[in-house]
């Protein structure tokens, strides 16, 4: 079933929040960036932390050159685009506006809608109900897969095949069963080297 993205040309998106802090998860952990969260999403995870983002009417529409204009007043070199799941948007003017500054962009995606916008890096984190679109999967610089329970290695191991041999393979606990998940995961990562341990740094750090 085609999706159809909500009525607009990217020029304005329903703004969330943004903020700047440290990226706390996978391969980029650790590095300052501003944050944008945009709102909307269909996949409704019932792990999800960001529930809030759901419904995107529920959120002020924000120019692009607003969050731009945020962006360098924080001095910030990187910007990731978070949700919700953002592509379900026009991304390409935020790019535009961004890239032509020098900014870096990062995505964070399902990658279930079509993707848009030039991206300097791709996070992918399918969900298992809404798989990723095919074009997608070559493109993904980092594969993030979130493990809830034991089940959830066959789904990932089926991922890693999909993506490209240069992208870096992660699995994440659910937070909310991290201390009963976490020492599988461990103990998996030992015995499949191709992956590495994500952790969600920024809640241990109690930042954003």
């Amino acid at each position: 079933m085609t999706k159809i993205r909500p009525e607009s040309d990217g020029h304005m998106l329903p703004l969330v929040e943004q903020f700047y802090s440290i990226q706390g998860e996978g391969y980029n952990t650790g590095k300052a960036a501003w944050f944008v969260r945009i709102g909307g999403c269909d996949l409704c995870c019932s792990w999800c932390d960001t529930k809030y983002t759901w419904d995107a009417s529920l959120h002020p529409m924000v120019s692009v050159e607003d969050i731009f204009s945020e962006v360098l007043a924080a001095g910030a070199d990187s910007v990731v685009v978070t949700g919700g799941e953002p592509l379900m948007w026009d991304m390409g003017p935020l790019c535009s506006i961004l890239k032509a500054r020098g900014i870096k962009t990062f995505l964070e995606t399902s990658g279930a809608w079509p993707l848009t916008g030039s991206w300097d890096w791709i996070t992918l984190s399918p969900k298992k109900d809404h798989p990723p679109l095919s074009g997608i999967w070559p493109l993904a610089d980092e594969l993030k897969v979130v493990i809830q329970y034991g089940t959830d290695f066959e789904d990932a191991e089926r991922y890693s095949f999909k993506v490209s041999p240069g992208c870096r393979l992660f699995l994440q606990p659910e937070w909310s069963r991290y201390r009963e998940i976490i020492a599988e995961i461990t103990e998996y990562v030992k015995r499949n080297t191709k992956w590495r341990v994500s952790l969600q740094a920024h809640k241990f750090m109690h930042i954003p």
